[in-house]
């Protein structure tokens, strides 16, 4: 009855508080930029003007910039700080902004007007060992207890900040098939918009050369038969000049308003960190008339105390000095204001955006992100007998634009790789993958058509050219483990130059498809008996044998290597060598 007892005050209790948050009206923990007010369930700003402007700068930034990172970057190049409170009750922190503060404020709908409450939910479970324990598992958006849109004051609306999740969405490193994540410096311009028309799957980016030429390839077809076949691969130097051709064409309506847009930019970019300049001097200089206030009304006979608020008082004179001098140093780096004749230039390329488009100071990241706010994916199919390409460029609002564009065929250069080392790669490709034979290729000096040393990919797009089968692994692999010289040597107890001396004199038989690969013994029970601790019966020193046989050592050795005498190596003991195998019925080959 009392665990009954305690269950129903815990249900009332809980019930209580849940009513409660579907009114909006529980207090909990809010954001800095928020307080509570006096009525019930009432959220203000903060009357902090600093902290208030500090929010409205992190979203007015991301909106500019697109990224949460970028953002933080910006608060760090600029020097300012960000407000933080442990508590409802404690006072206002100032201190370096970091990724997860302004990544936090970014995805807290808080900001944007709304009351949440059960984004999480703690469930009991018991464990292998049968013990009870609880997890808390956070929640999609769909299923909170309670979402109520437009509570209080916001600093964003409800739709910018559905689009900023999106947008953060979008900048996470991309999974498998899916879409490509926030915009990198590359020059290849559809970065994350291509997907192959032939499976739908997102194309990948590649460069090649000494000048980094982009590119784009989808392997589709590899993952799903695994042949080693790409679904296309194509360059991306034709493919993007017609895309952004087909772009500059959809934005010269709109070409006058931006221009009137980058104008603004340019003049008010820096104002935004000014203005964050000066509320730190105010606020430094309130602390500061705060602090000398606290040490006038202290009584002169508390010396202690006088002491204490004395120190506080210097220490703010200071923090205002550091901030008046920051405020002047950055009020000397405002940038210089555009005369009117700048202007009158500016707006005459609004009629060639192309010159703007080429521009050294525009950035193929800036490019990449102007292709953005109105593309928002580029279908593209190659037709490889026909060297063609078809593109269907689907804009924001579904509407699509579709391009024909013929390929280049190859430029009668008569680069072509030697057809040495094309009758090498056939041999090599019997018994190692394109990575050791690339490795095999550059050890012997070797190049490609263009003069550039071998890779993977390079061997691996050349054998398919020529239609050379790649390595498989035999499905009865012959006996014998084969290994490289030093690790032999370590198994067999003698030293890597043992093996290679009787590899030159042709005793034991190594592996090595060309000049320039590397050796390795095939280690069978048959070599693995060459190599004893102790003579054998029957066995002799090389300098008897040659006595008994009555002809030179030199004689000897071709024989051991023709396979007329047995010979083992003896590896312990004081007389360590050569043993040769001589008896009565052999004396008969060295008679004549």
């Amino acid at each position: 009855m009392a665990e009954a007892e305690l269950h129903v005050l815990r249900a009332r209790l809980e019930g209580g508080i849940r009513n409660k948050a579907t009114r909006g009206e529980l207090r909990r923990g809010l954001p800095v930029g928020f307080v509570w007010g006096e009525k019930d369930g009432e959220v203000r700003f903060d009357p902090d003007e600093s902290v208030v402007s500090t929010i409205h700068t992190v979203f007015s930034k991301f909106a500019e910039l697109g990224s949460a990172r970028q953002v933080w970057l910006w608060f760090h190049s600029e020097g300012l700080t960000f407000p933080l409170r442990s508590s409802m009750k404690s006072a206002i922190r100032w201190v370096a902004a970091t990724y997860h503060t302004i990544h936090r404020v970014l995805t807290n709908p808080v900001y944007a007007g709304a009351y949440f409450y059960g984004r999480s939910h703690c469930e009991r479970y018991v464990d292998d060992k049968g013990r009870l324990r609880k997890r808390t598992r956070l929640l999609p958006m769909a299923e909170w207890s309670v979402l109520l849109l437009e509570h209080h004051p916001s600093y964003i609306d409800w739709a910018t900040f559905q689009s900023n999740q999106a947008r953060l969405d979008s900048n996470v490193h991309p999974g498998p098939h899916q879409a490509g994540g926030a915009v990198r410096e590359g020059a290849a311009l559809l970065q994350g918009l291509a997907t192959c028309g032939k499976c739908g799957r997102r194309l990948h980016t590649h460069y090649t050369g000494r000048n980094a030429v982009p590119g784009y390839h989808c392997a589709g077809q590899d993952i799903v038969s695994r042949r080693d076949v790409y679904c296309l691969n194509v360059g991306g130097v034709q493919i993007d000049q017609a895309v952004v051709e087909a772009f500059l064409k959809a934005l010269t309506p709109a070409a006058l308003e931006a221009t009137q847009l980058a104008i603004q930019q340019v003049e008010a970019d820096h104002d935004a960190a000014l203005s964050q300049w000066r509320l730190a001097v105010e606020r430094a200089g309130y602390e500061a008339e705060r602090a000398e206030r606290q040490y006038r009304a202290v009584e002169p006979e508390n010396r202690l105390v006088a002491r204490g608020l004395e120190t506080e008082w210097e220490k703010r004179l200071r923090d205002l000095a550091a901030a008046k001098a920051g405020l002047e140093r950055r009020e000397r780096q405002r940038p210089r204001l555009l005369s009117e004749e700048e202007k009158k230039k500016i707006r005459s390329l609004s009629s060639d955006l192309h010159k703007v488009w080429t521009a050294p100071t525009t950035t193929d990241r800036d490019r990449k992100e102007l292709l953005r706010t109105l593309l928002e994916e580029v279908i593209i199919t190659v037709n490889r007998s026909e060297r063609c390409a078809h593109m269907t460029l689907r804009w924001k609002g579904s509407a699509l634009t579709e391009i024909d564009l013929s390929l280049p065929r190859m430029k009668p250069h008569g680069l072509h790789t030697d057809e040495d080392t094309i009758s090498l790669l056939r041999r090599l490709a019997v018994h190692y993958p394109d990575d050791v034979i690339a490795g095999i290729l550059n050890r012997q000096g070797r190049k490609t058509a263009s003069g550039e040393r071998f890779t993977a990919n390079q061997v691996g797009s050349l054998r398919r050219y020529r239609n050379i089968p790649r390595y498989e692994p035999p499905a009865t692999p012959p006996t014998g483990e084969v290994v490289p010289i030093r690790t032999a040597a370590e198994i067999l107890g003698i030293y890597p130059s043992t093996i290679h001396r009787w590899l030159n004199d042709g005793f034991i038989a190594g592996e090595q498809v060309t000049s320039g690969a590397p050796w390795q013994i095939r280690l069978t029970d048959e070599l693995r008996a060459r190599f004893v601790e102790q003579t054998p019966p029957g066995h002799l020193p090389m300098v008897d044998a040659t006595r008994k046989l009555g002809v030179s050592r030199q004689t000897v050795l071709q024989r051991v290597k023709r396979g007329d005498l047995e010979a083992v190596l003896v590896t312990r003991g004081r007389r360590k060598g050569l043993r040769i195998k001589v008896v009565d019925s052999e004396l008969g080959l060295f008679q004549e």
